[in-house]
């Protein structure tokens, strides 16, 4: 019942409260009205009387929309309520949010990278701006020494993720870069994938940078086959290593 609600309309199968009904009126008006970060919410979208609704209740749903990114309040002169710009790293971090209570498999993950990062690395290599190679080489170079400590190879794990981000955060198309870099924030955020970050194993850093620079050269070579190609055999090699290392790290427990 709950992952239906989930994942259907706002007014499925459950008693809605006043507040969130409103701020799907507000939101709805906001869409139809084409609205864009910085335009003022009108007045007279915000009466009372006019929501069918108490003061309290629509101060109640404006909290519900300021949760969700969606406006800003201001006070003083000139004040009111505003569209926000949400930020892309903003509702990924939501979205990550909720997968921590009930976390996806390292497989789930994987099923879809394989997918979409050999197409991002293709996408790279058809747009990608030559500052953009620039700042993937400058990522590359933080974990190309060889780490002393655990915590040196955790932060370089870390770092290898942050090469895929700067791909992700450079897509043109944006929904193909969200979603990558939403799998990102979920390797970095679930505890089982941060077990597996944290054991040492220096032949992993090795093979992540050999293929990231193989993955530079083709996108430096405009090849977006060759990319595709790479980025496949890295995401196969990554989530057989991660599955192995579960795998290992439940048999510990």
């Amino acid at each position: 019942m709950e992952s239906r609600q989930a994942f259907g309309p706002p007014f499925s199968e459950r008693k809605r409260k006043r507040p969130d009904i409103i701020a799907d009126t507000l939101r709805e008006r906001m869409i139809e009205a084409n609205m864009h970060p910085g335009d003022r919410i009108p007045s007279e979208w915000l009466d009372p009387a006019s929501l069918g609704a108490s003061r309290g209740t629509v101060r109640e749903a404006l909290k519900i929309l300021e949760f969700q990114g969606m406006i800003a309040s201001k006070t003083g002169p000139g004040g009111g309520v505003f569209v926000r710009s949400v930020k892309p790293s903003e509702a990924i971090q939501m979205v990550t949010n909720l997968f921590l209570q009930e976390p996806p498999s390292i497989a789930n993950i994987y099923a879809l990278r394989k997918k979409l990062e050999p197409e991002l690395a293709a996408d790279a290599a058809r747009d990608l701006p030559f500052d953009a190679l620039q700042g993937l080489q400058e990522t590359i170079r933080l974990y190309q020494k060889k780490p002393e400590t655990t915590e040196e190879e955790y932060v370089q794990r870390l770092a290898e993720l942050d090469f895929h981000a700067e791909l992700a955060r450079h897509a043109t198309n944006p929904v193909l870069g969200f979603t990558c870099g939403l799998l990102l924030n979920l390797l970095r955020d679930l505890a089982e994938c941060r077990a597996i970050y944290q054991t040492r194993n220096p032949g992993l850093r090795e093979s992540g940078v050999f293929y990231q620079i193989e993955l530079i050269k083709a996108i430096g070579a405009r090849d977006r086959t060759r990319a595709r190609d790479i980025m496949t055999e890295h995401m196969i090699e990554a989530e057989a290593y991660m599955l192995a290392r579960a795998r290992l790290n439940r048999g510990a427990d």
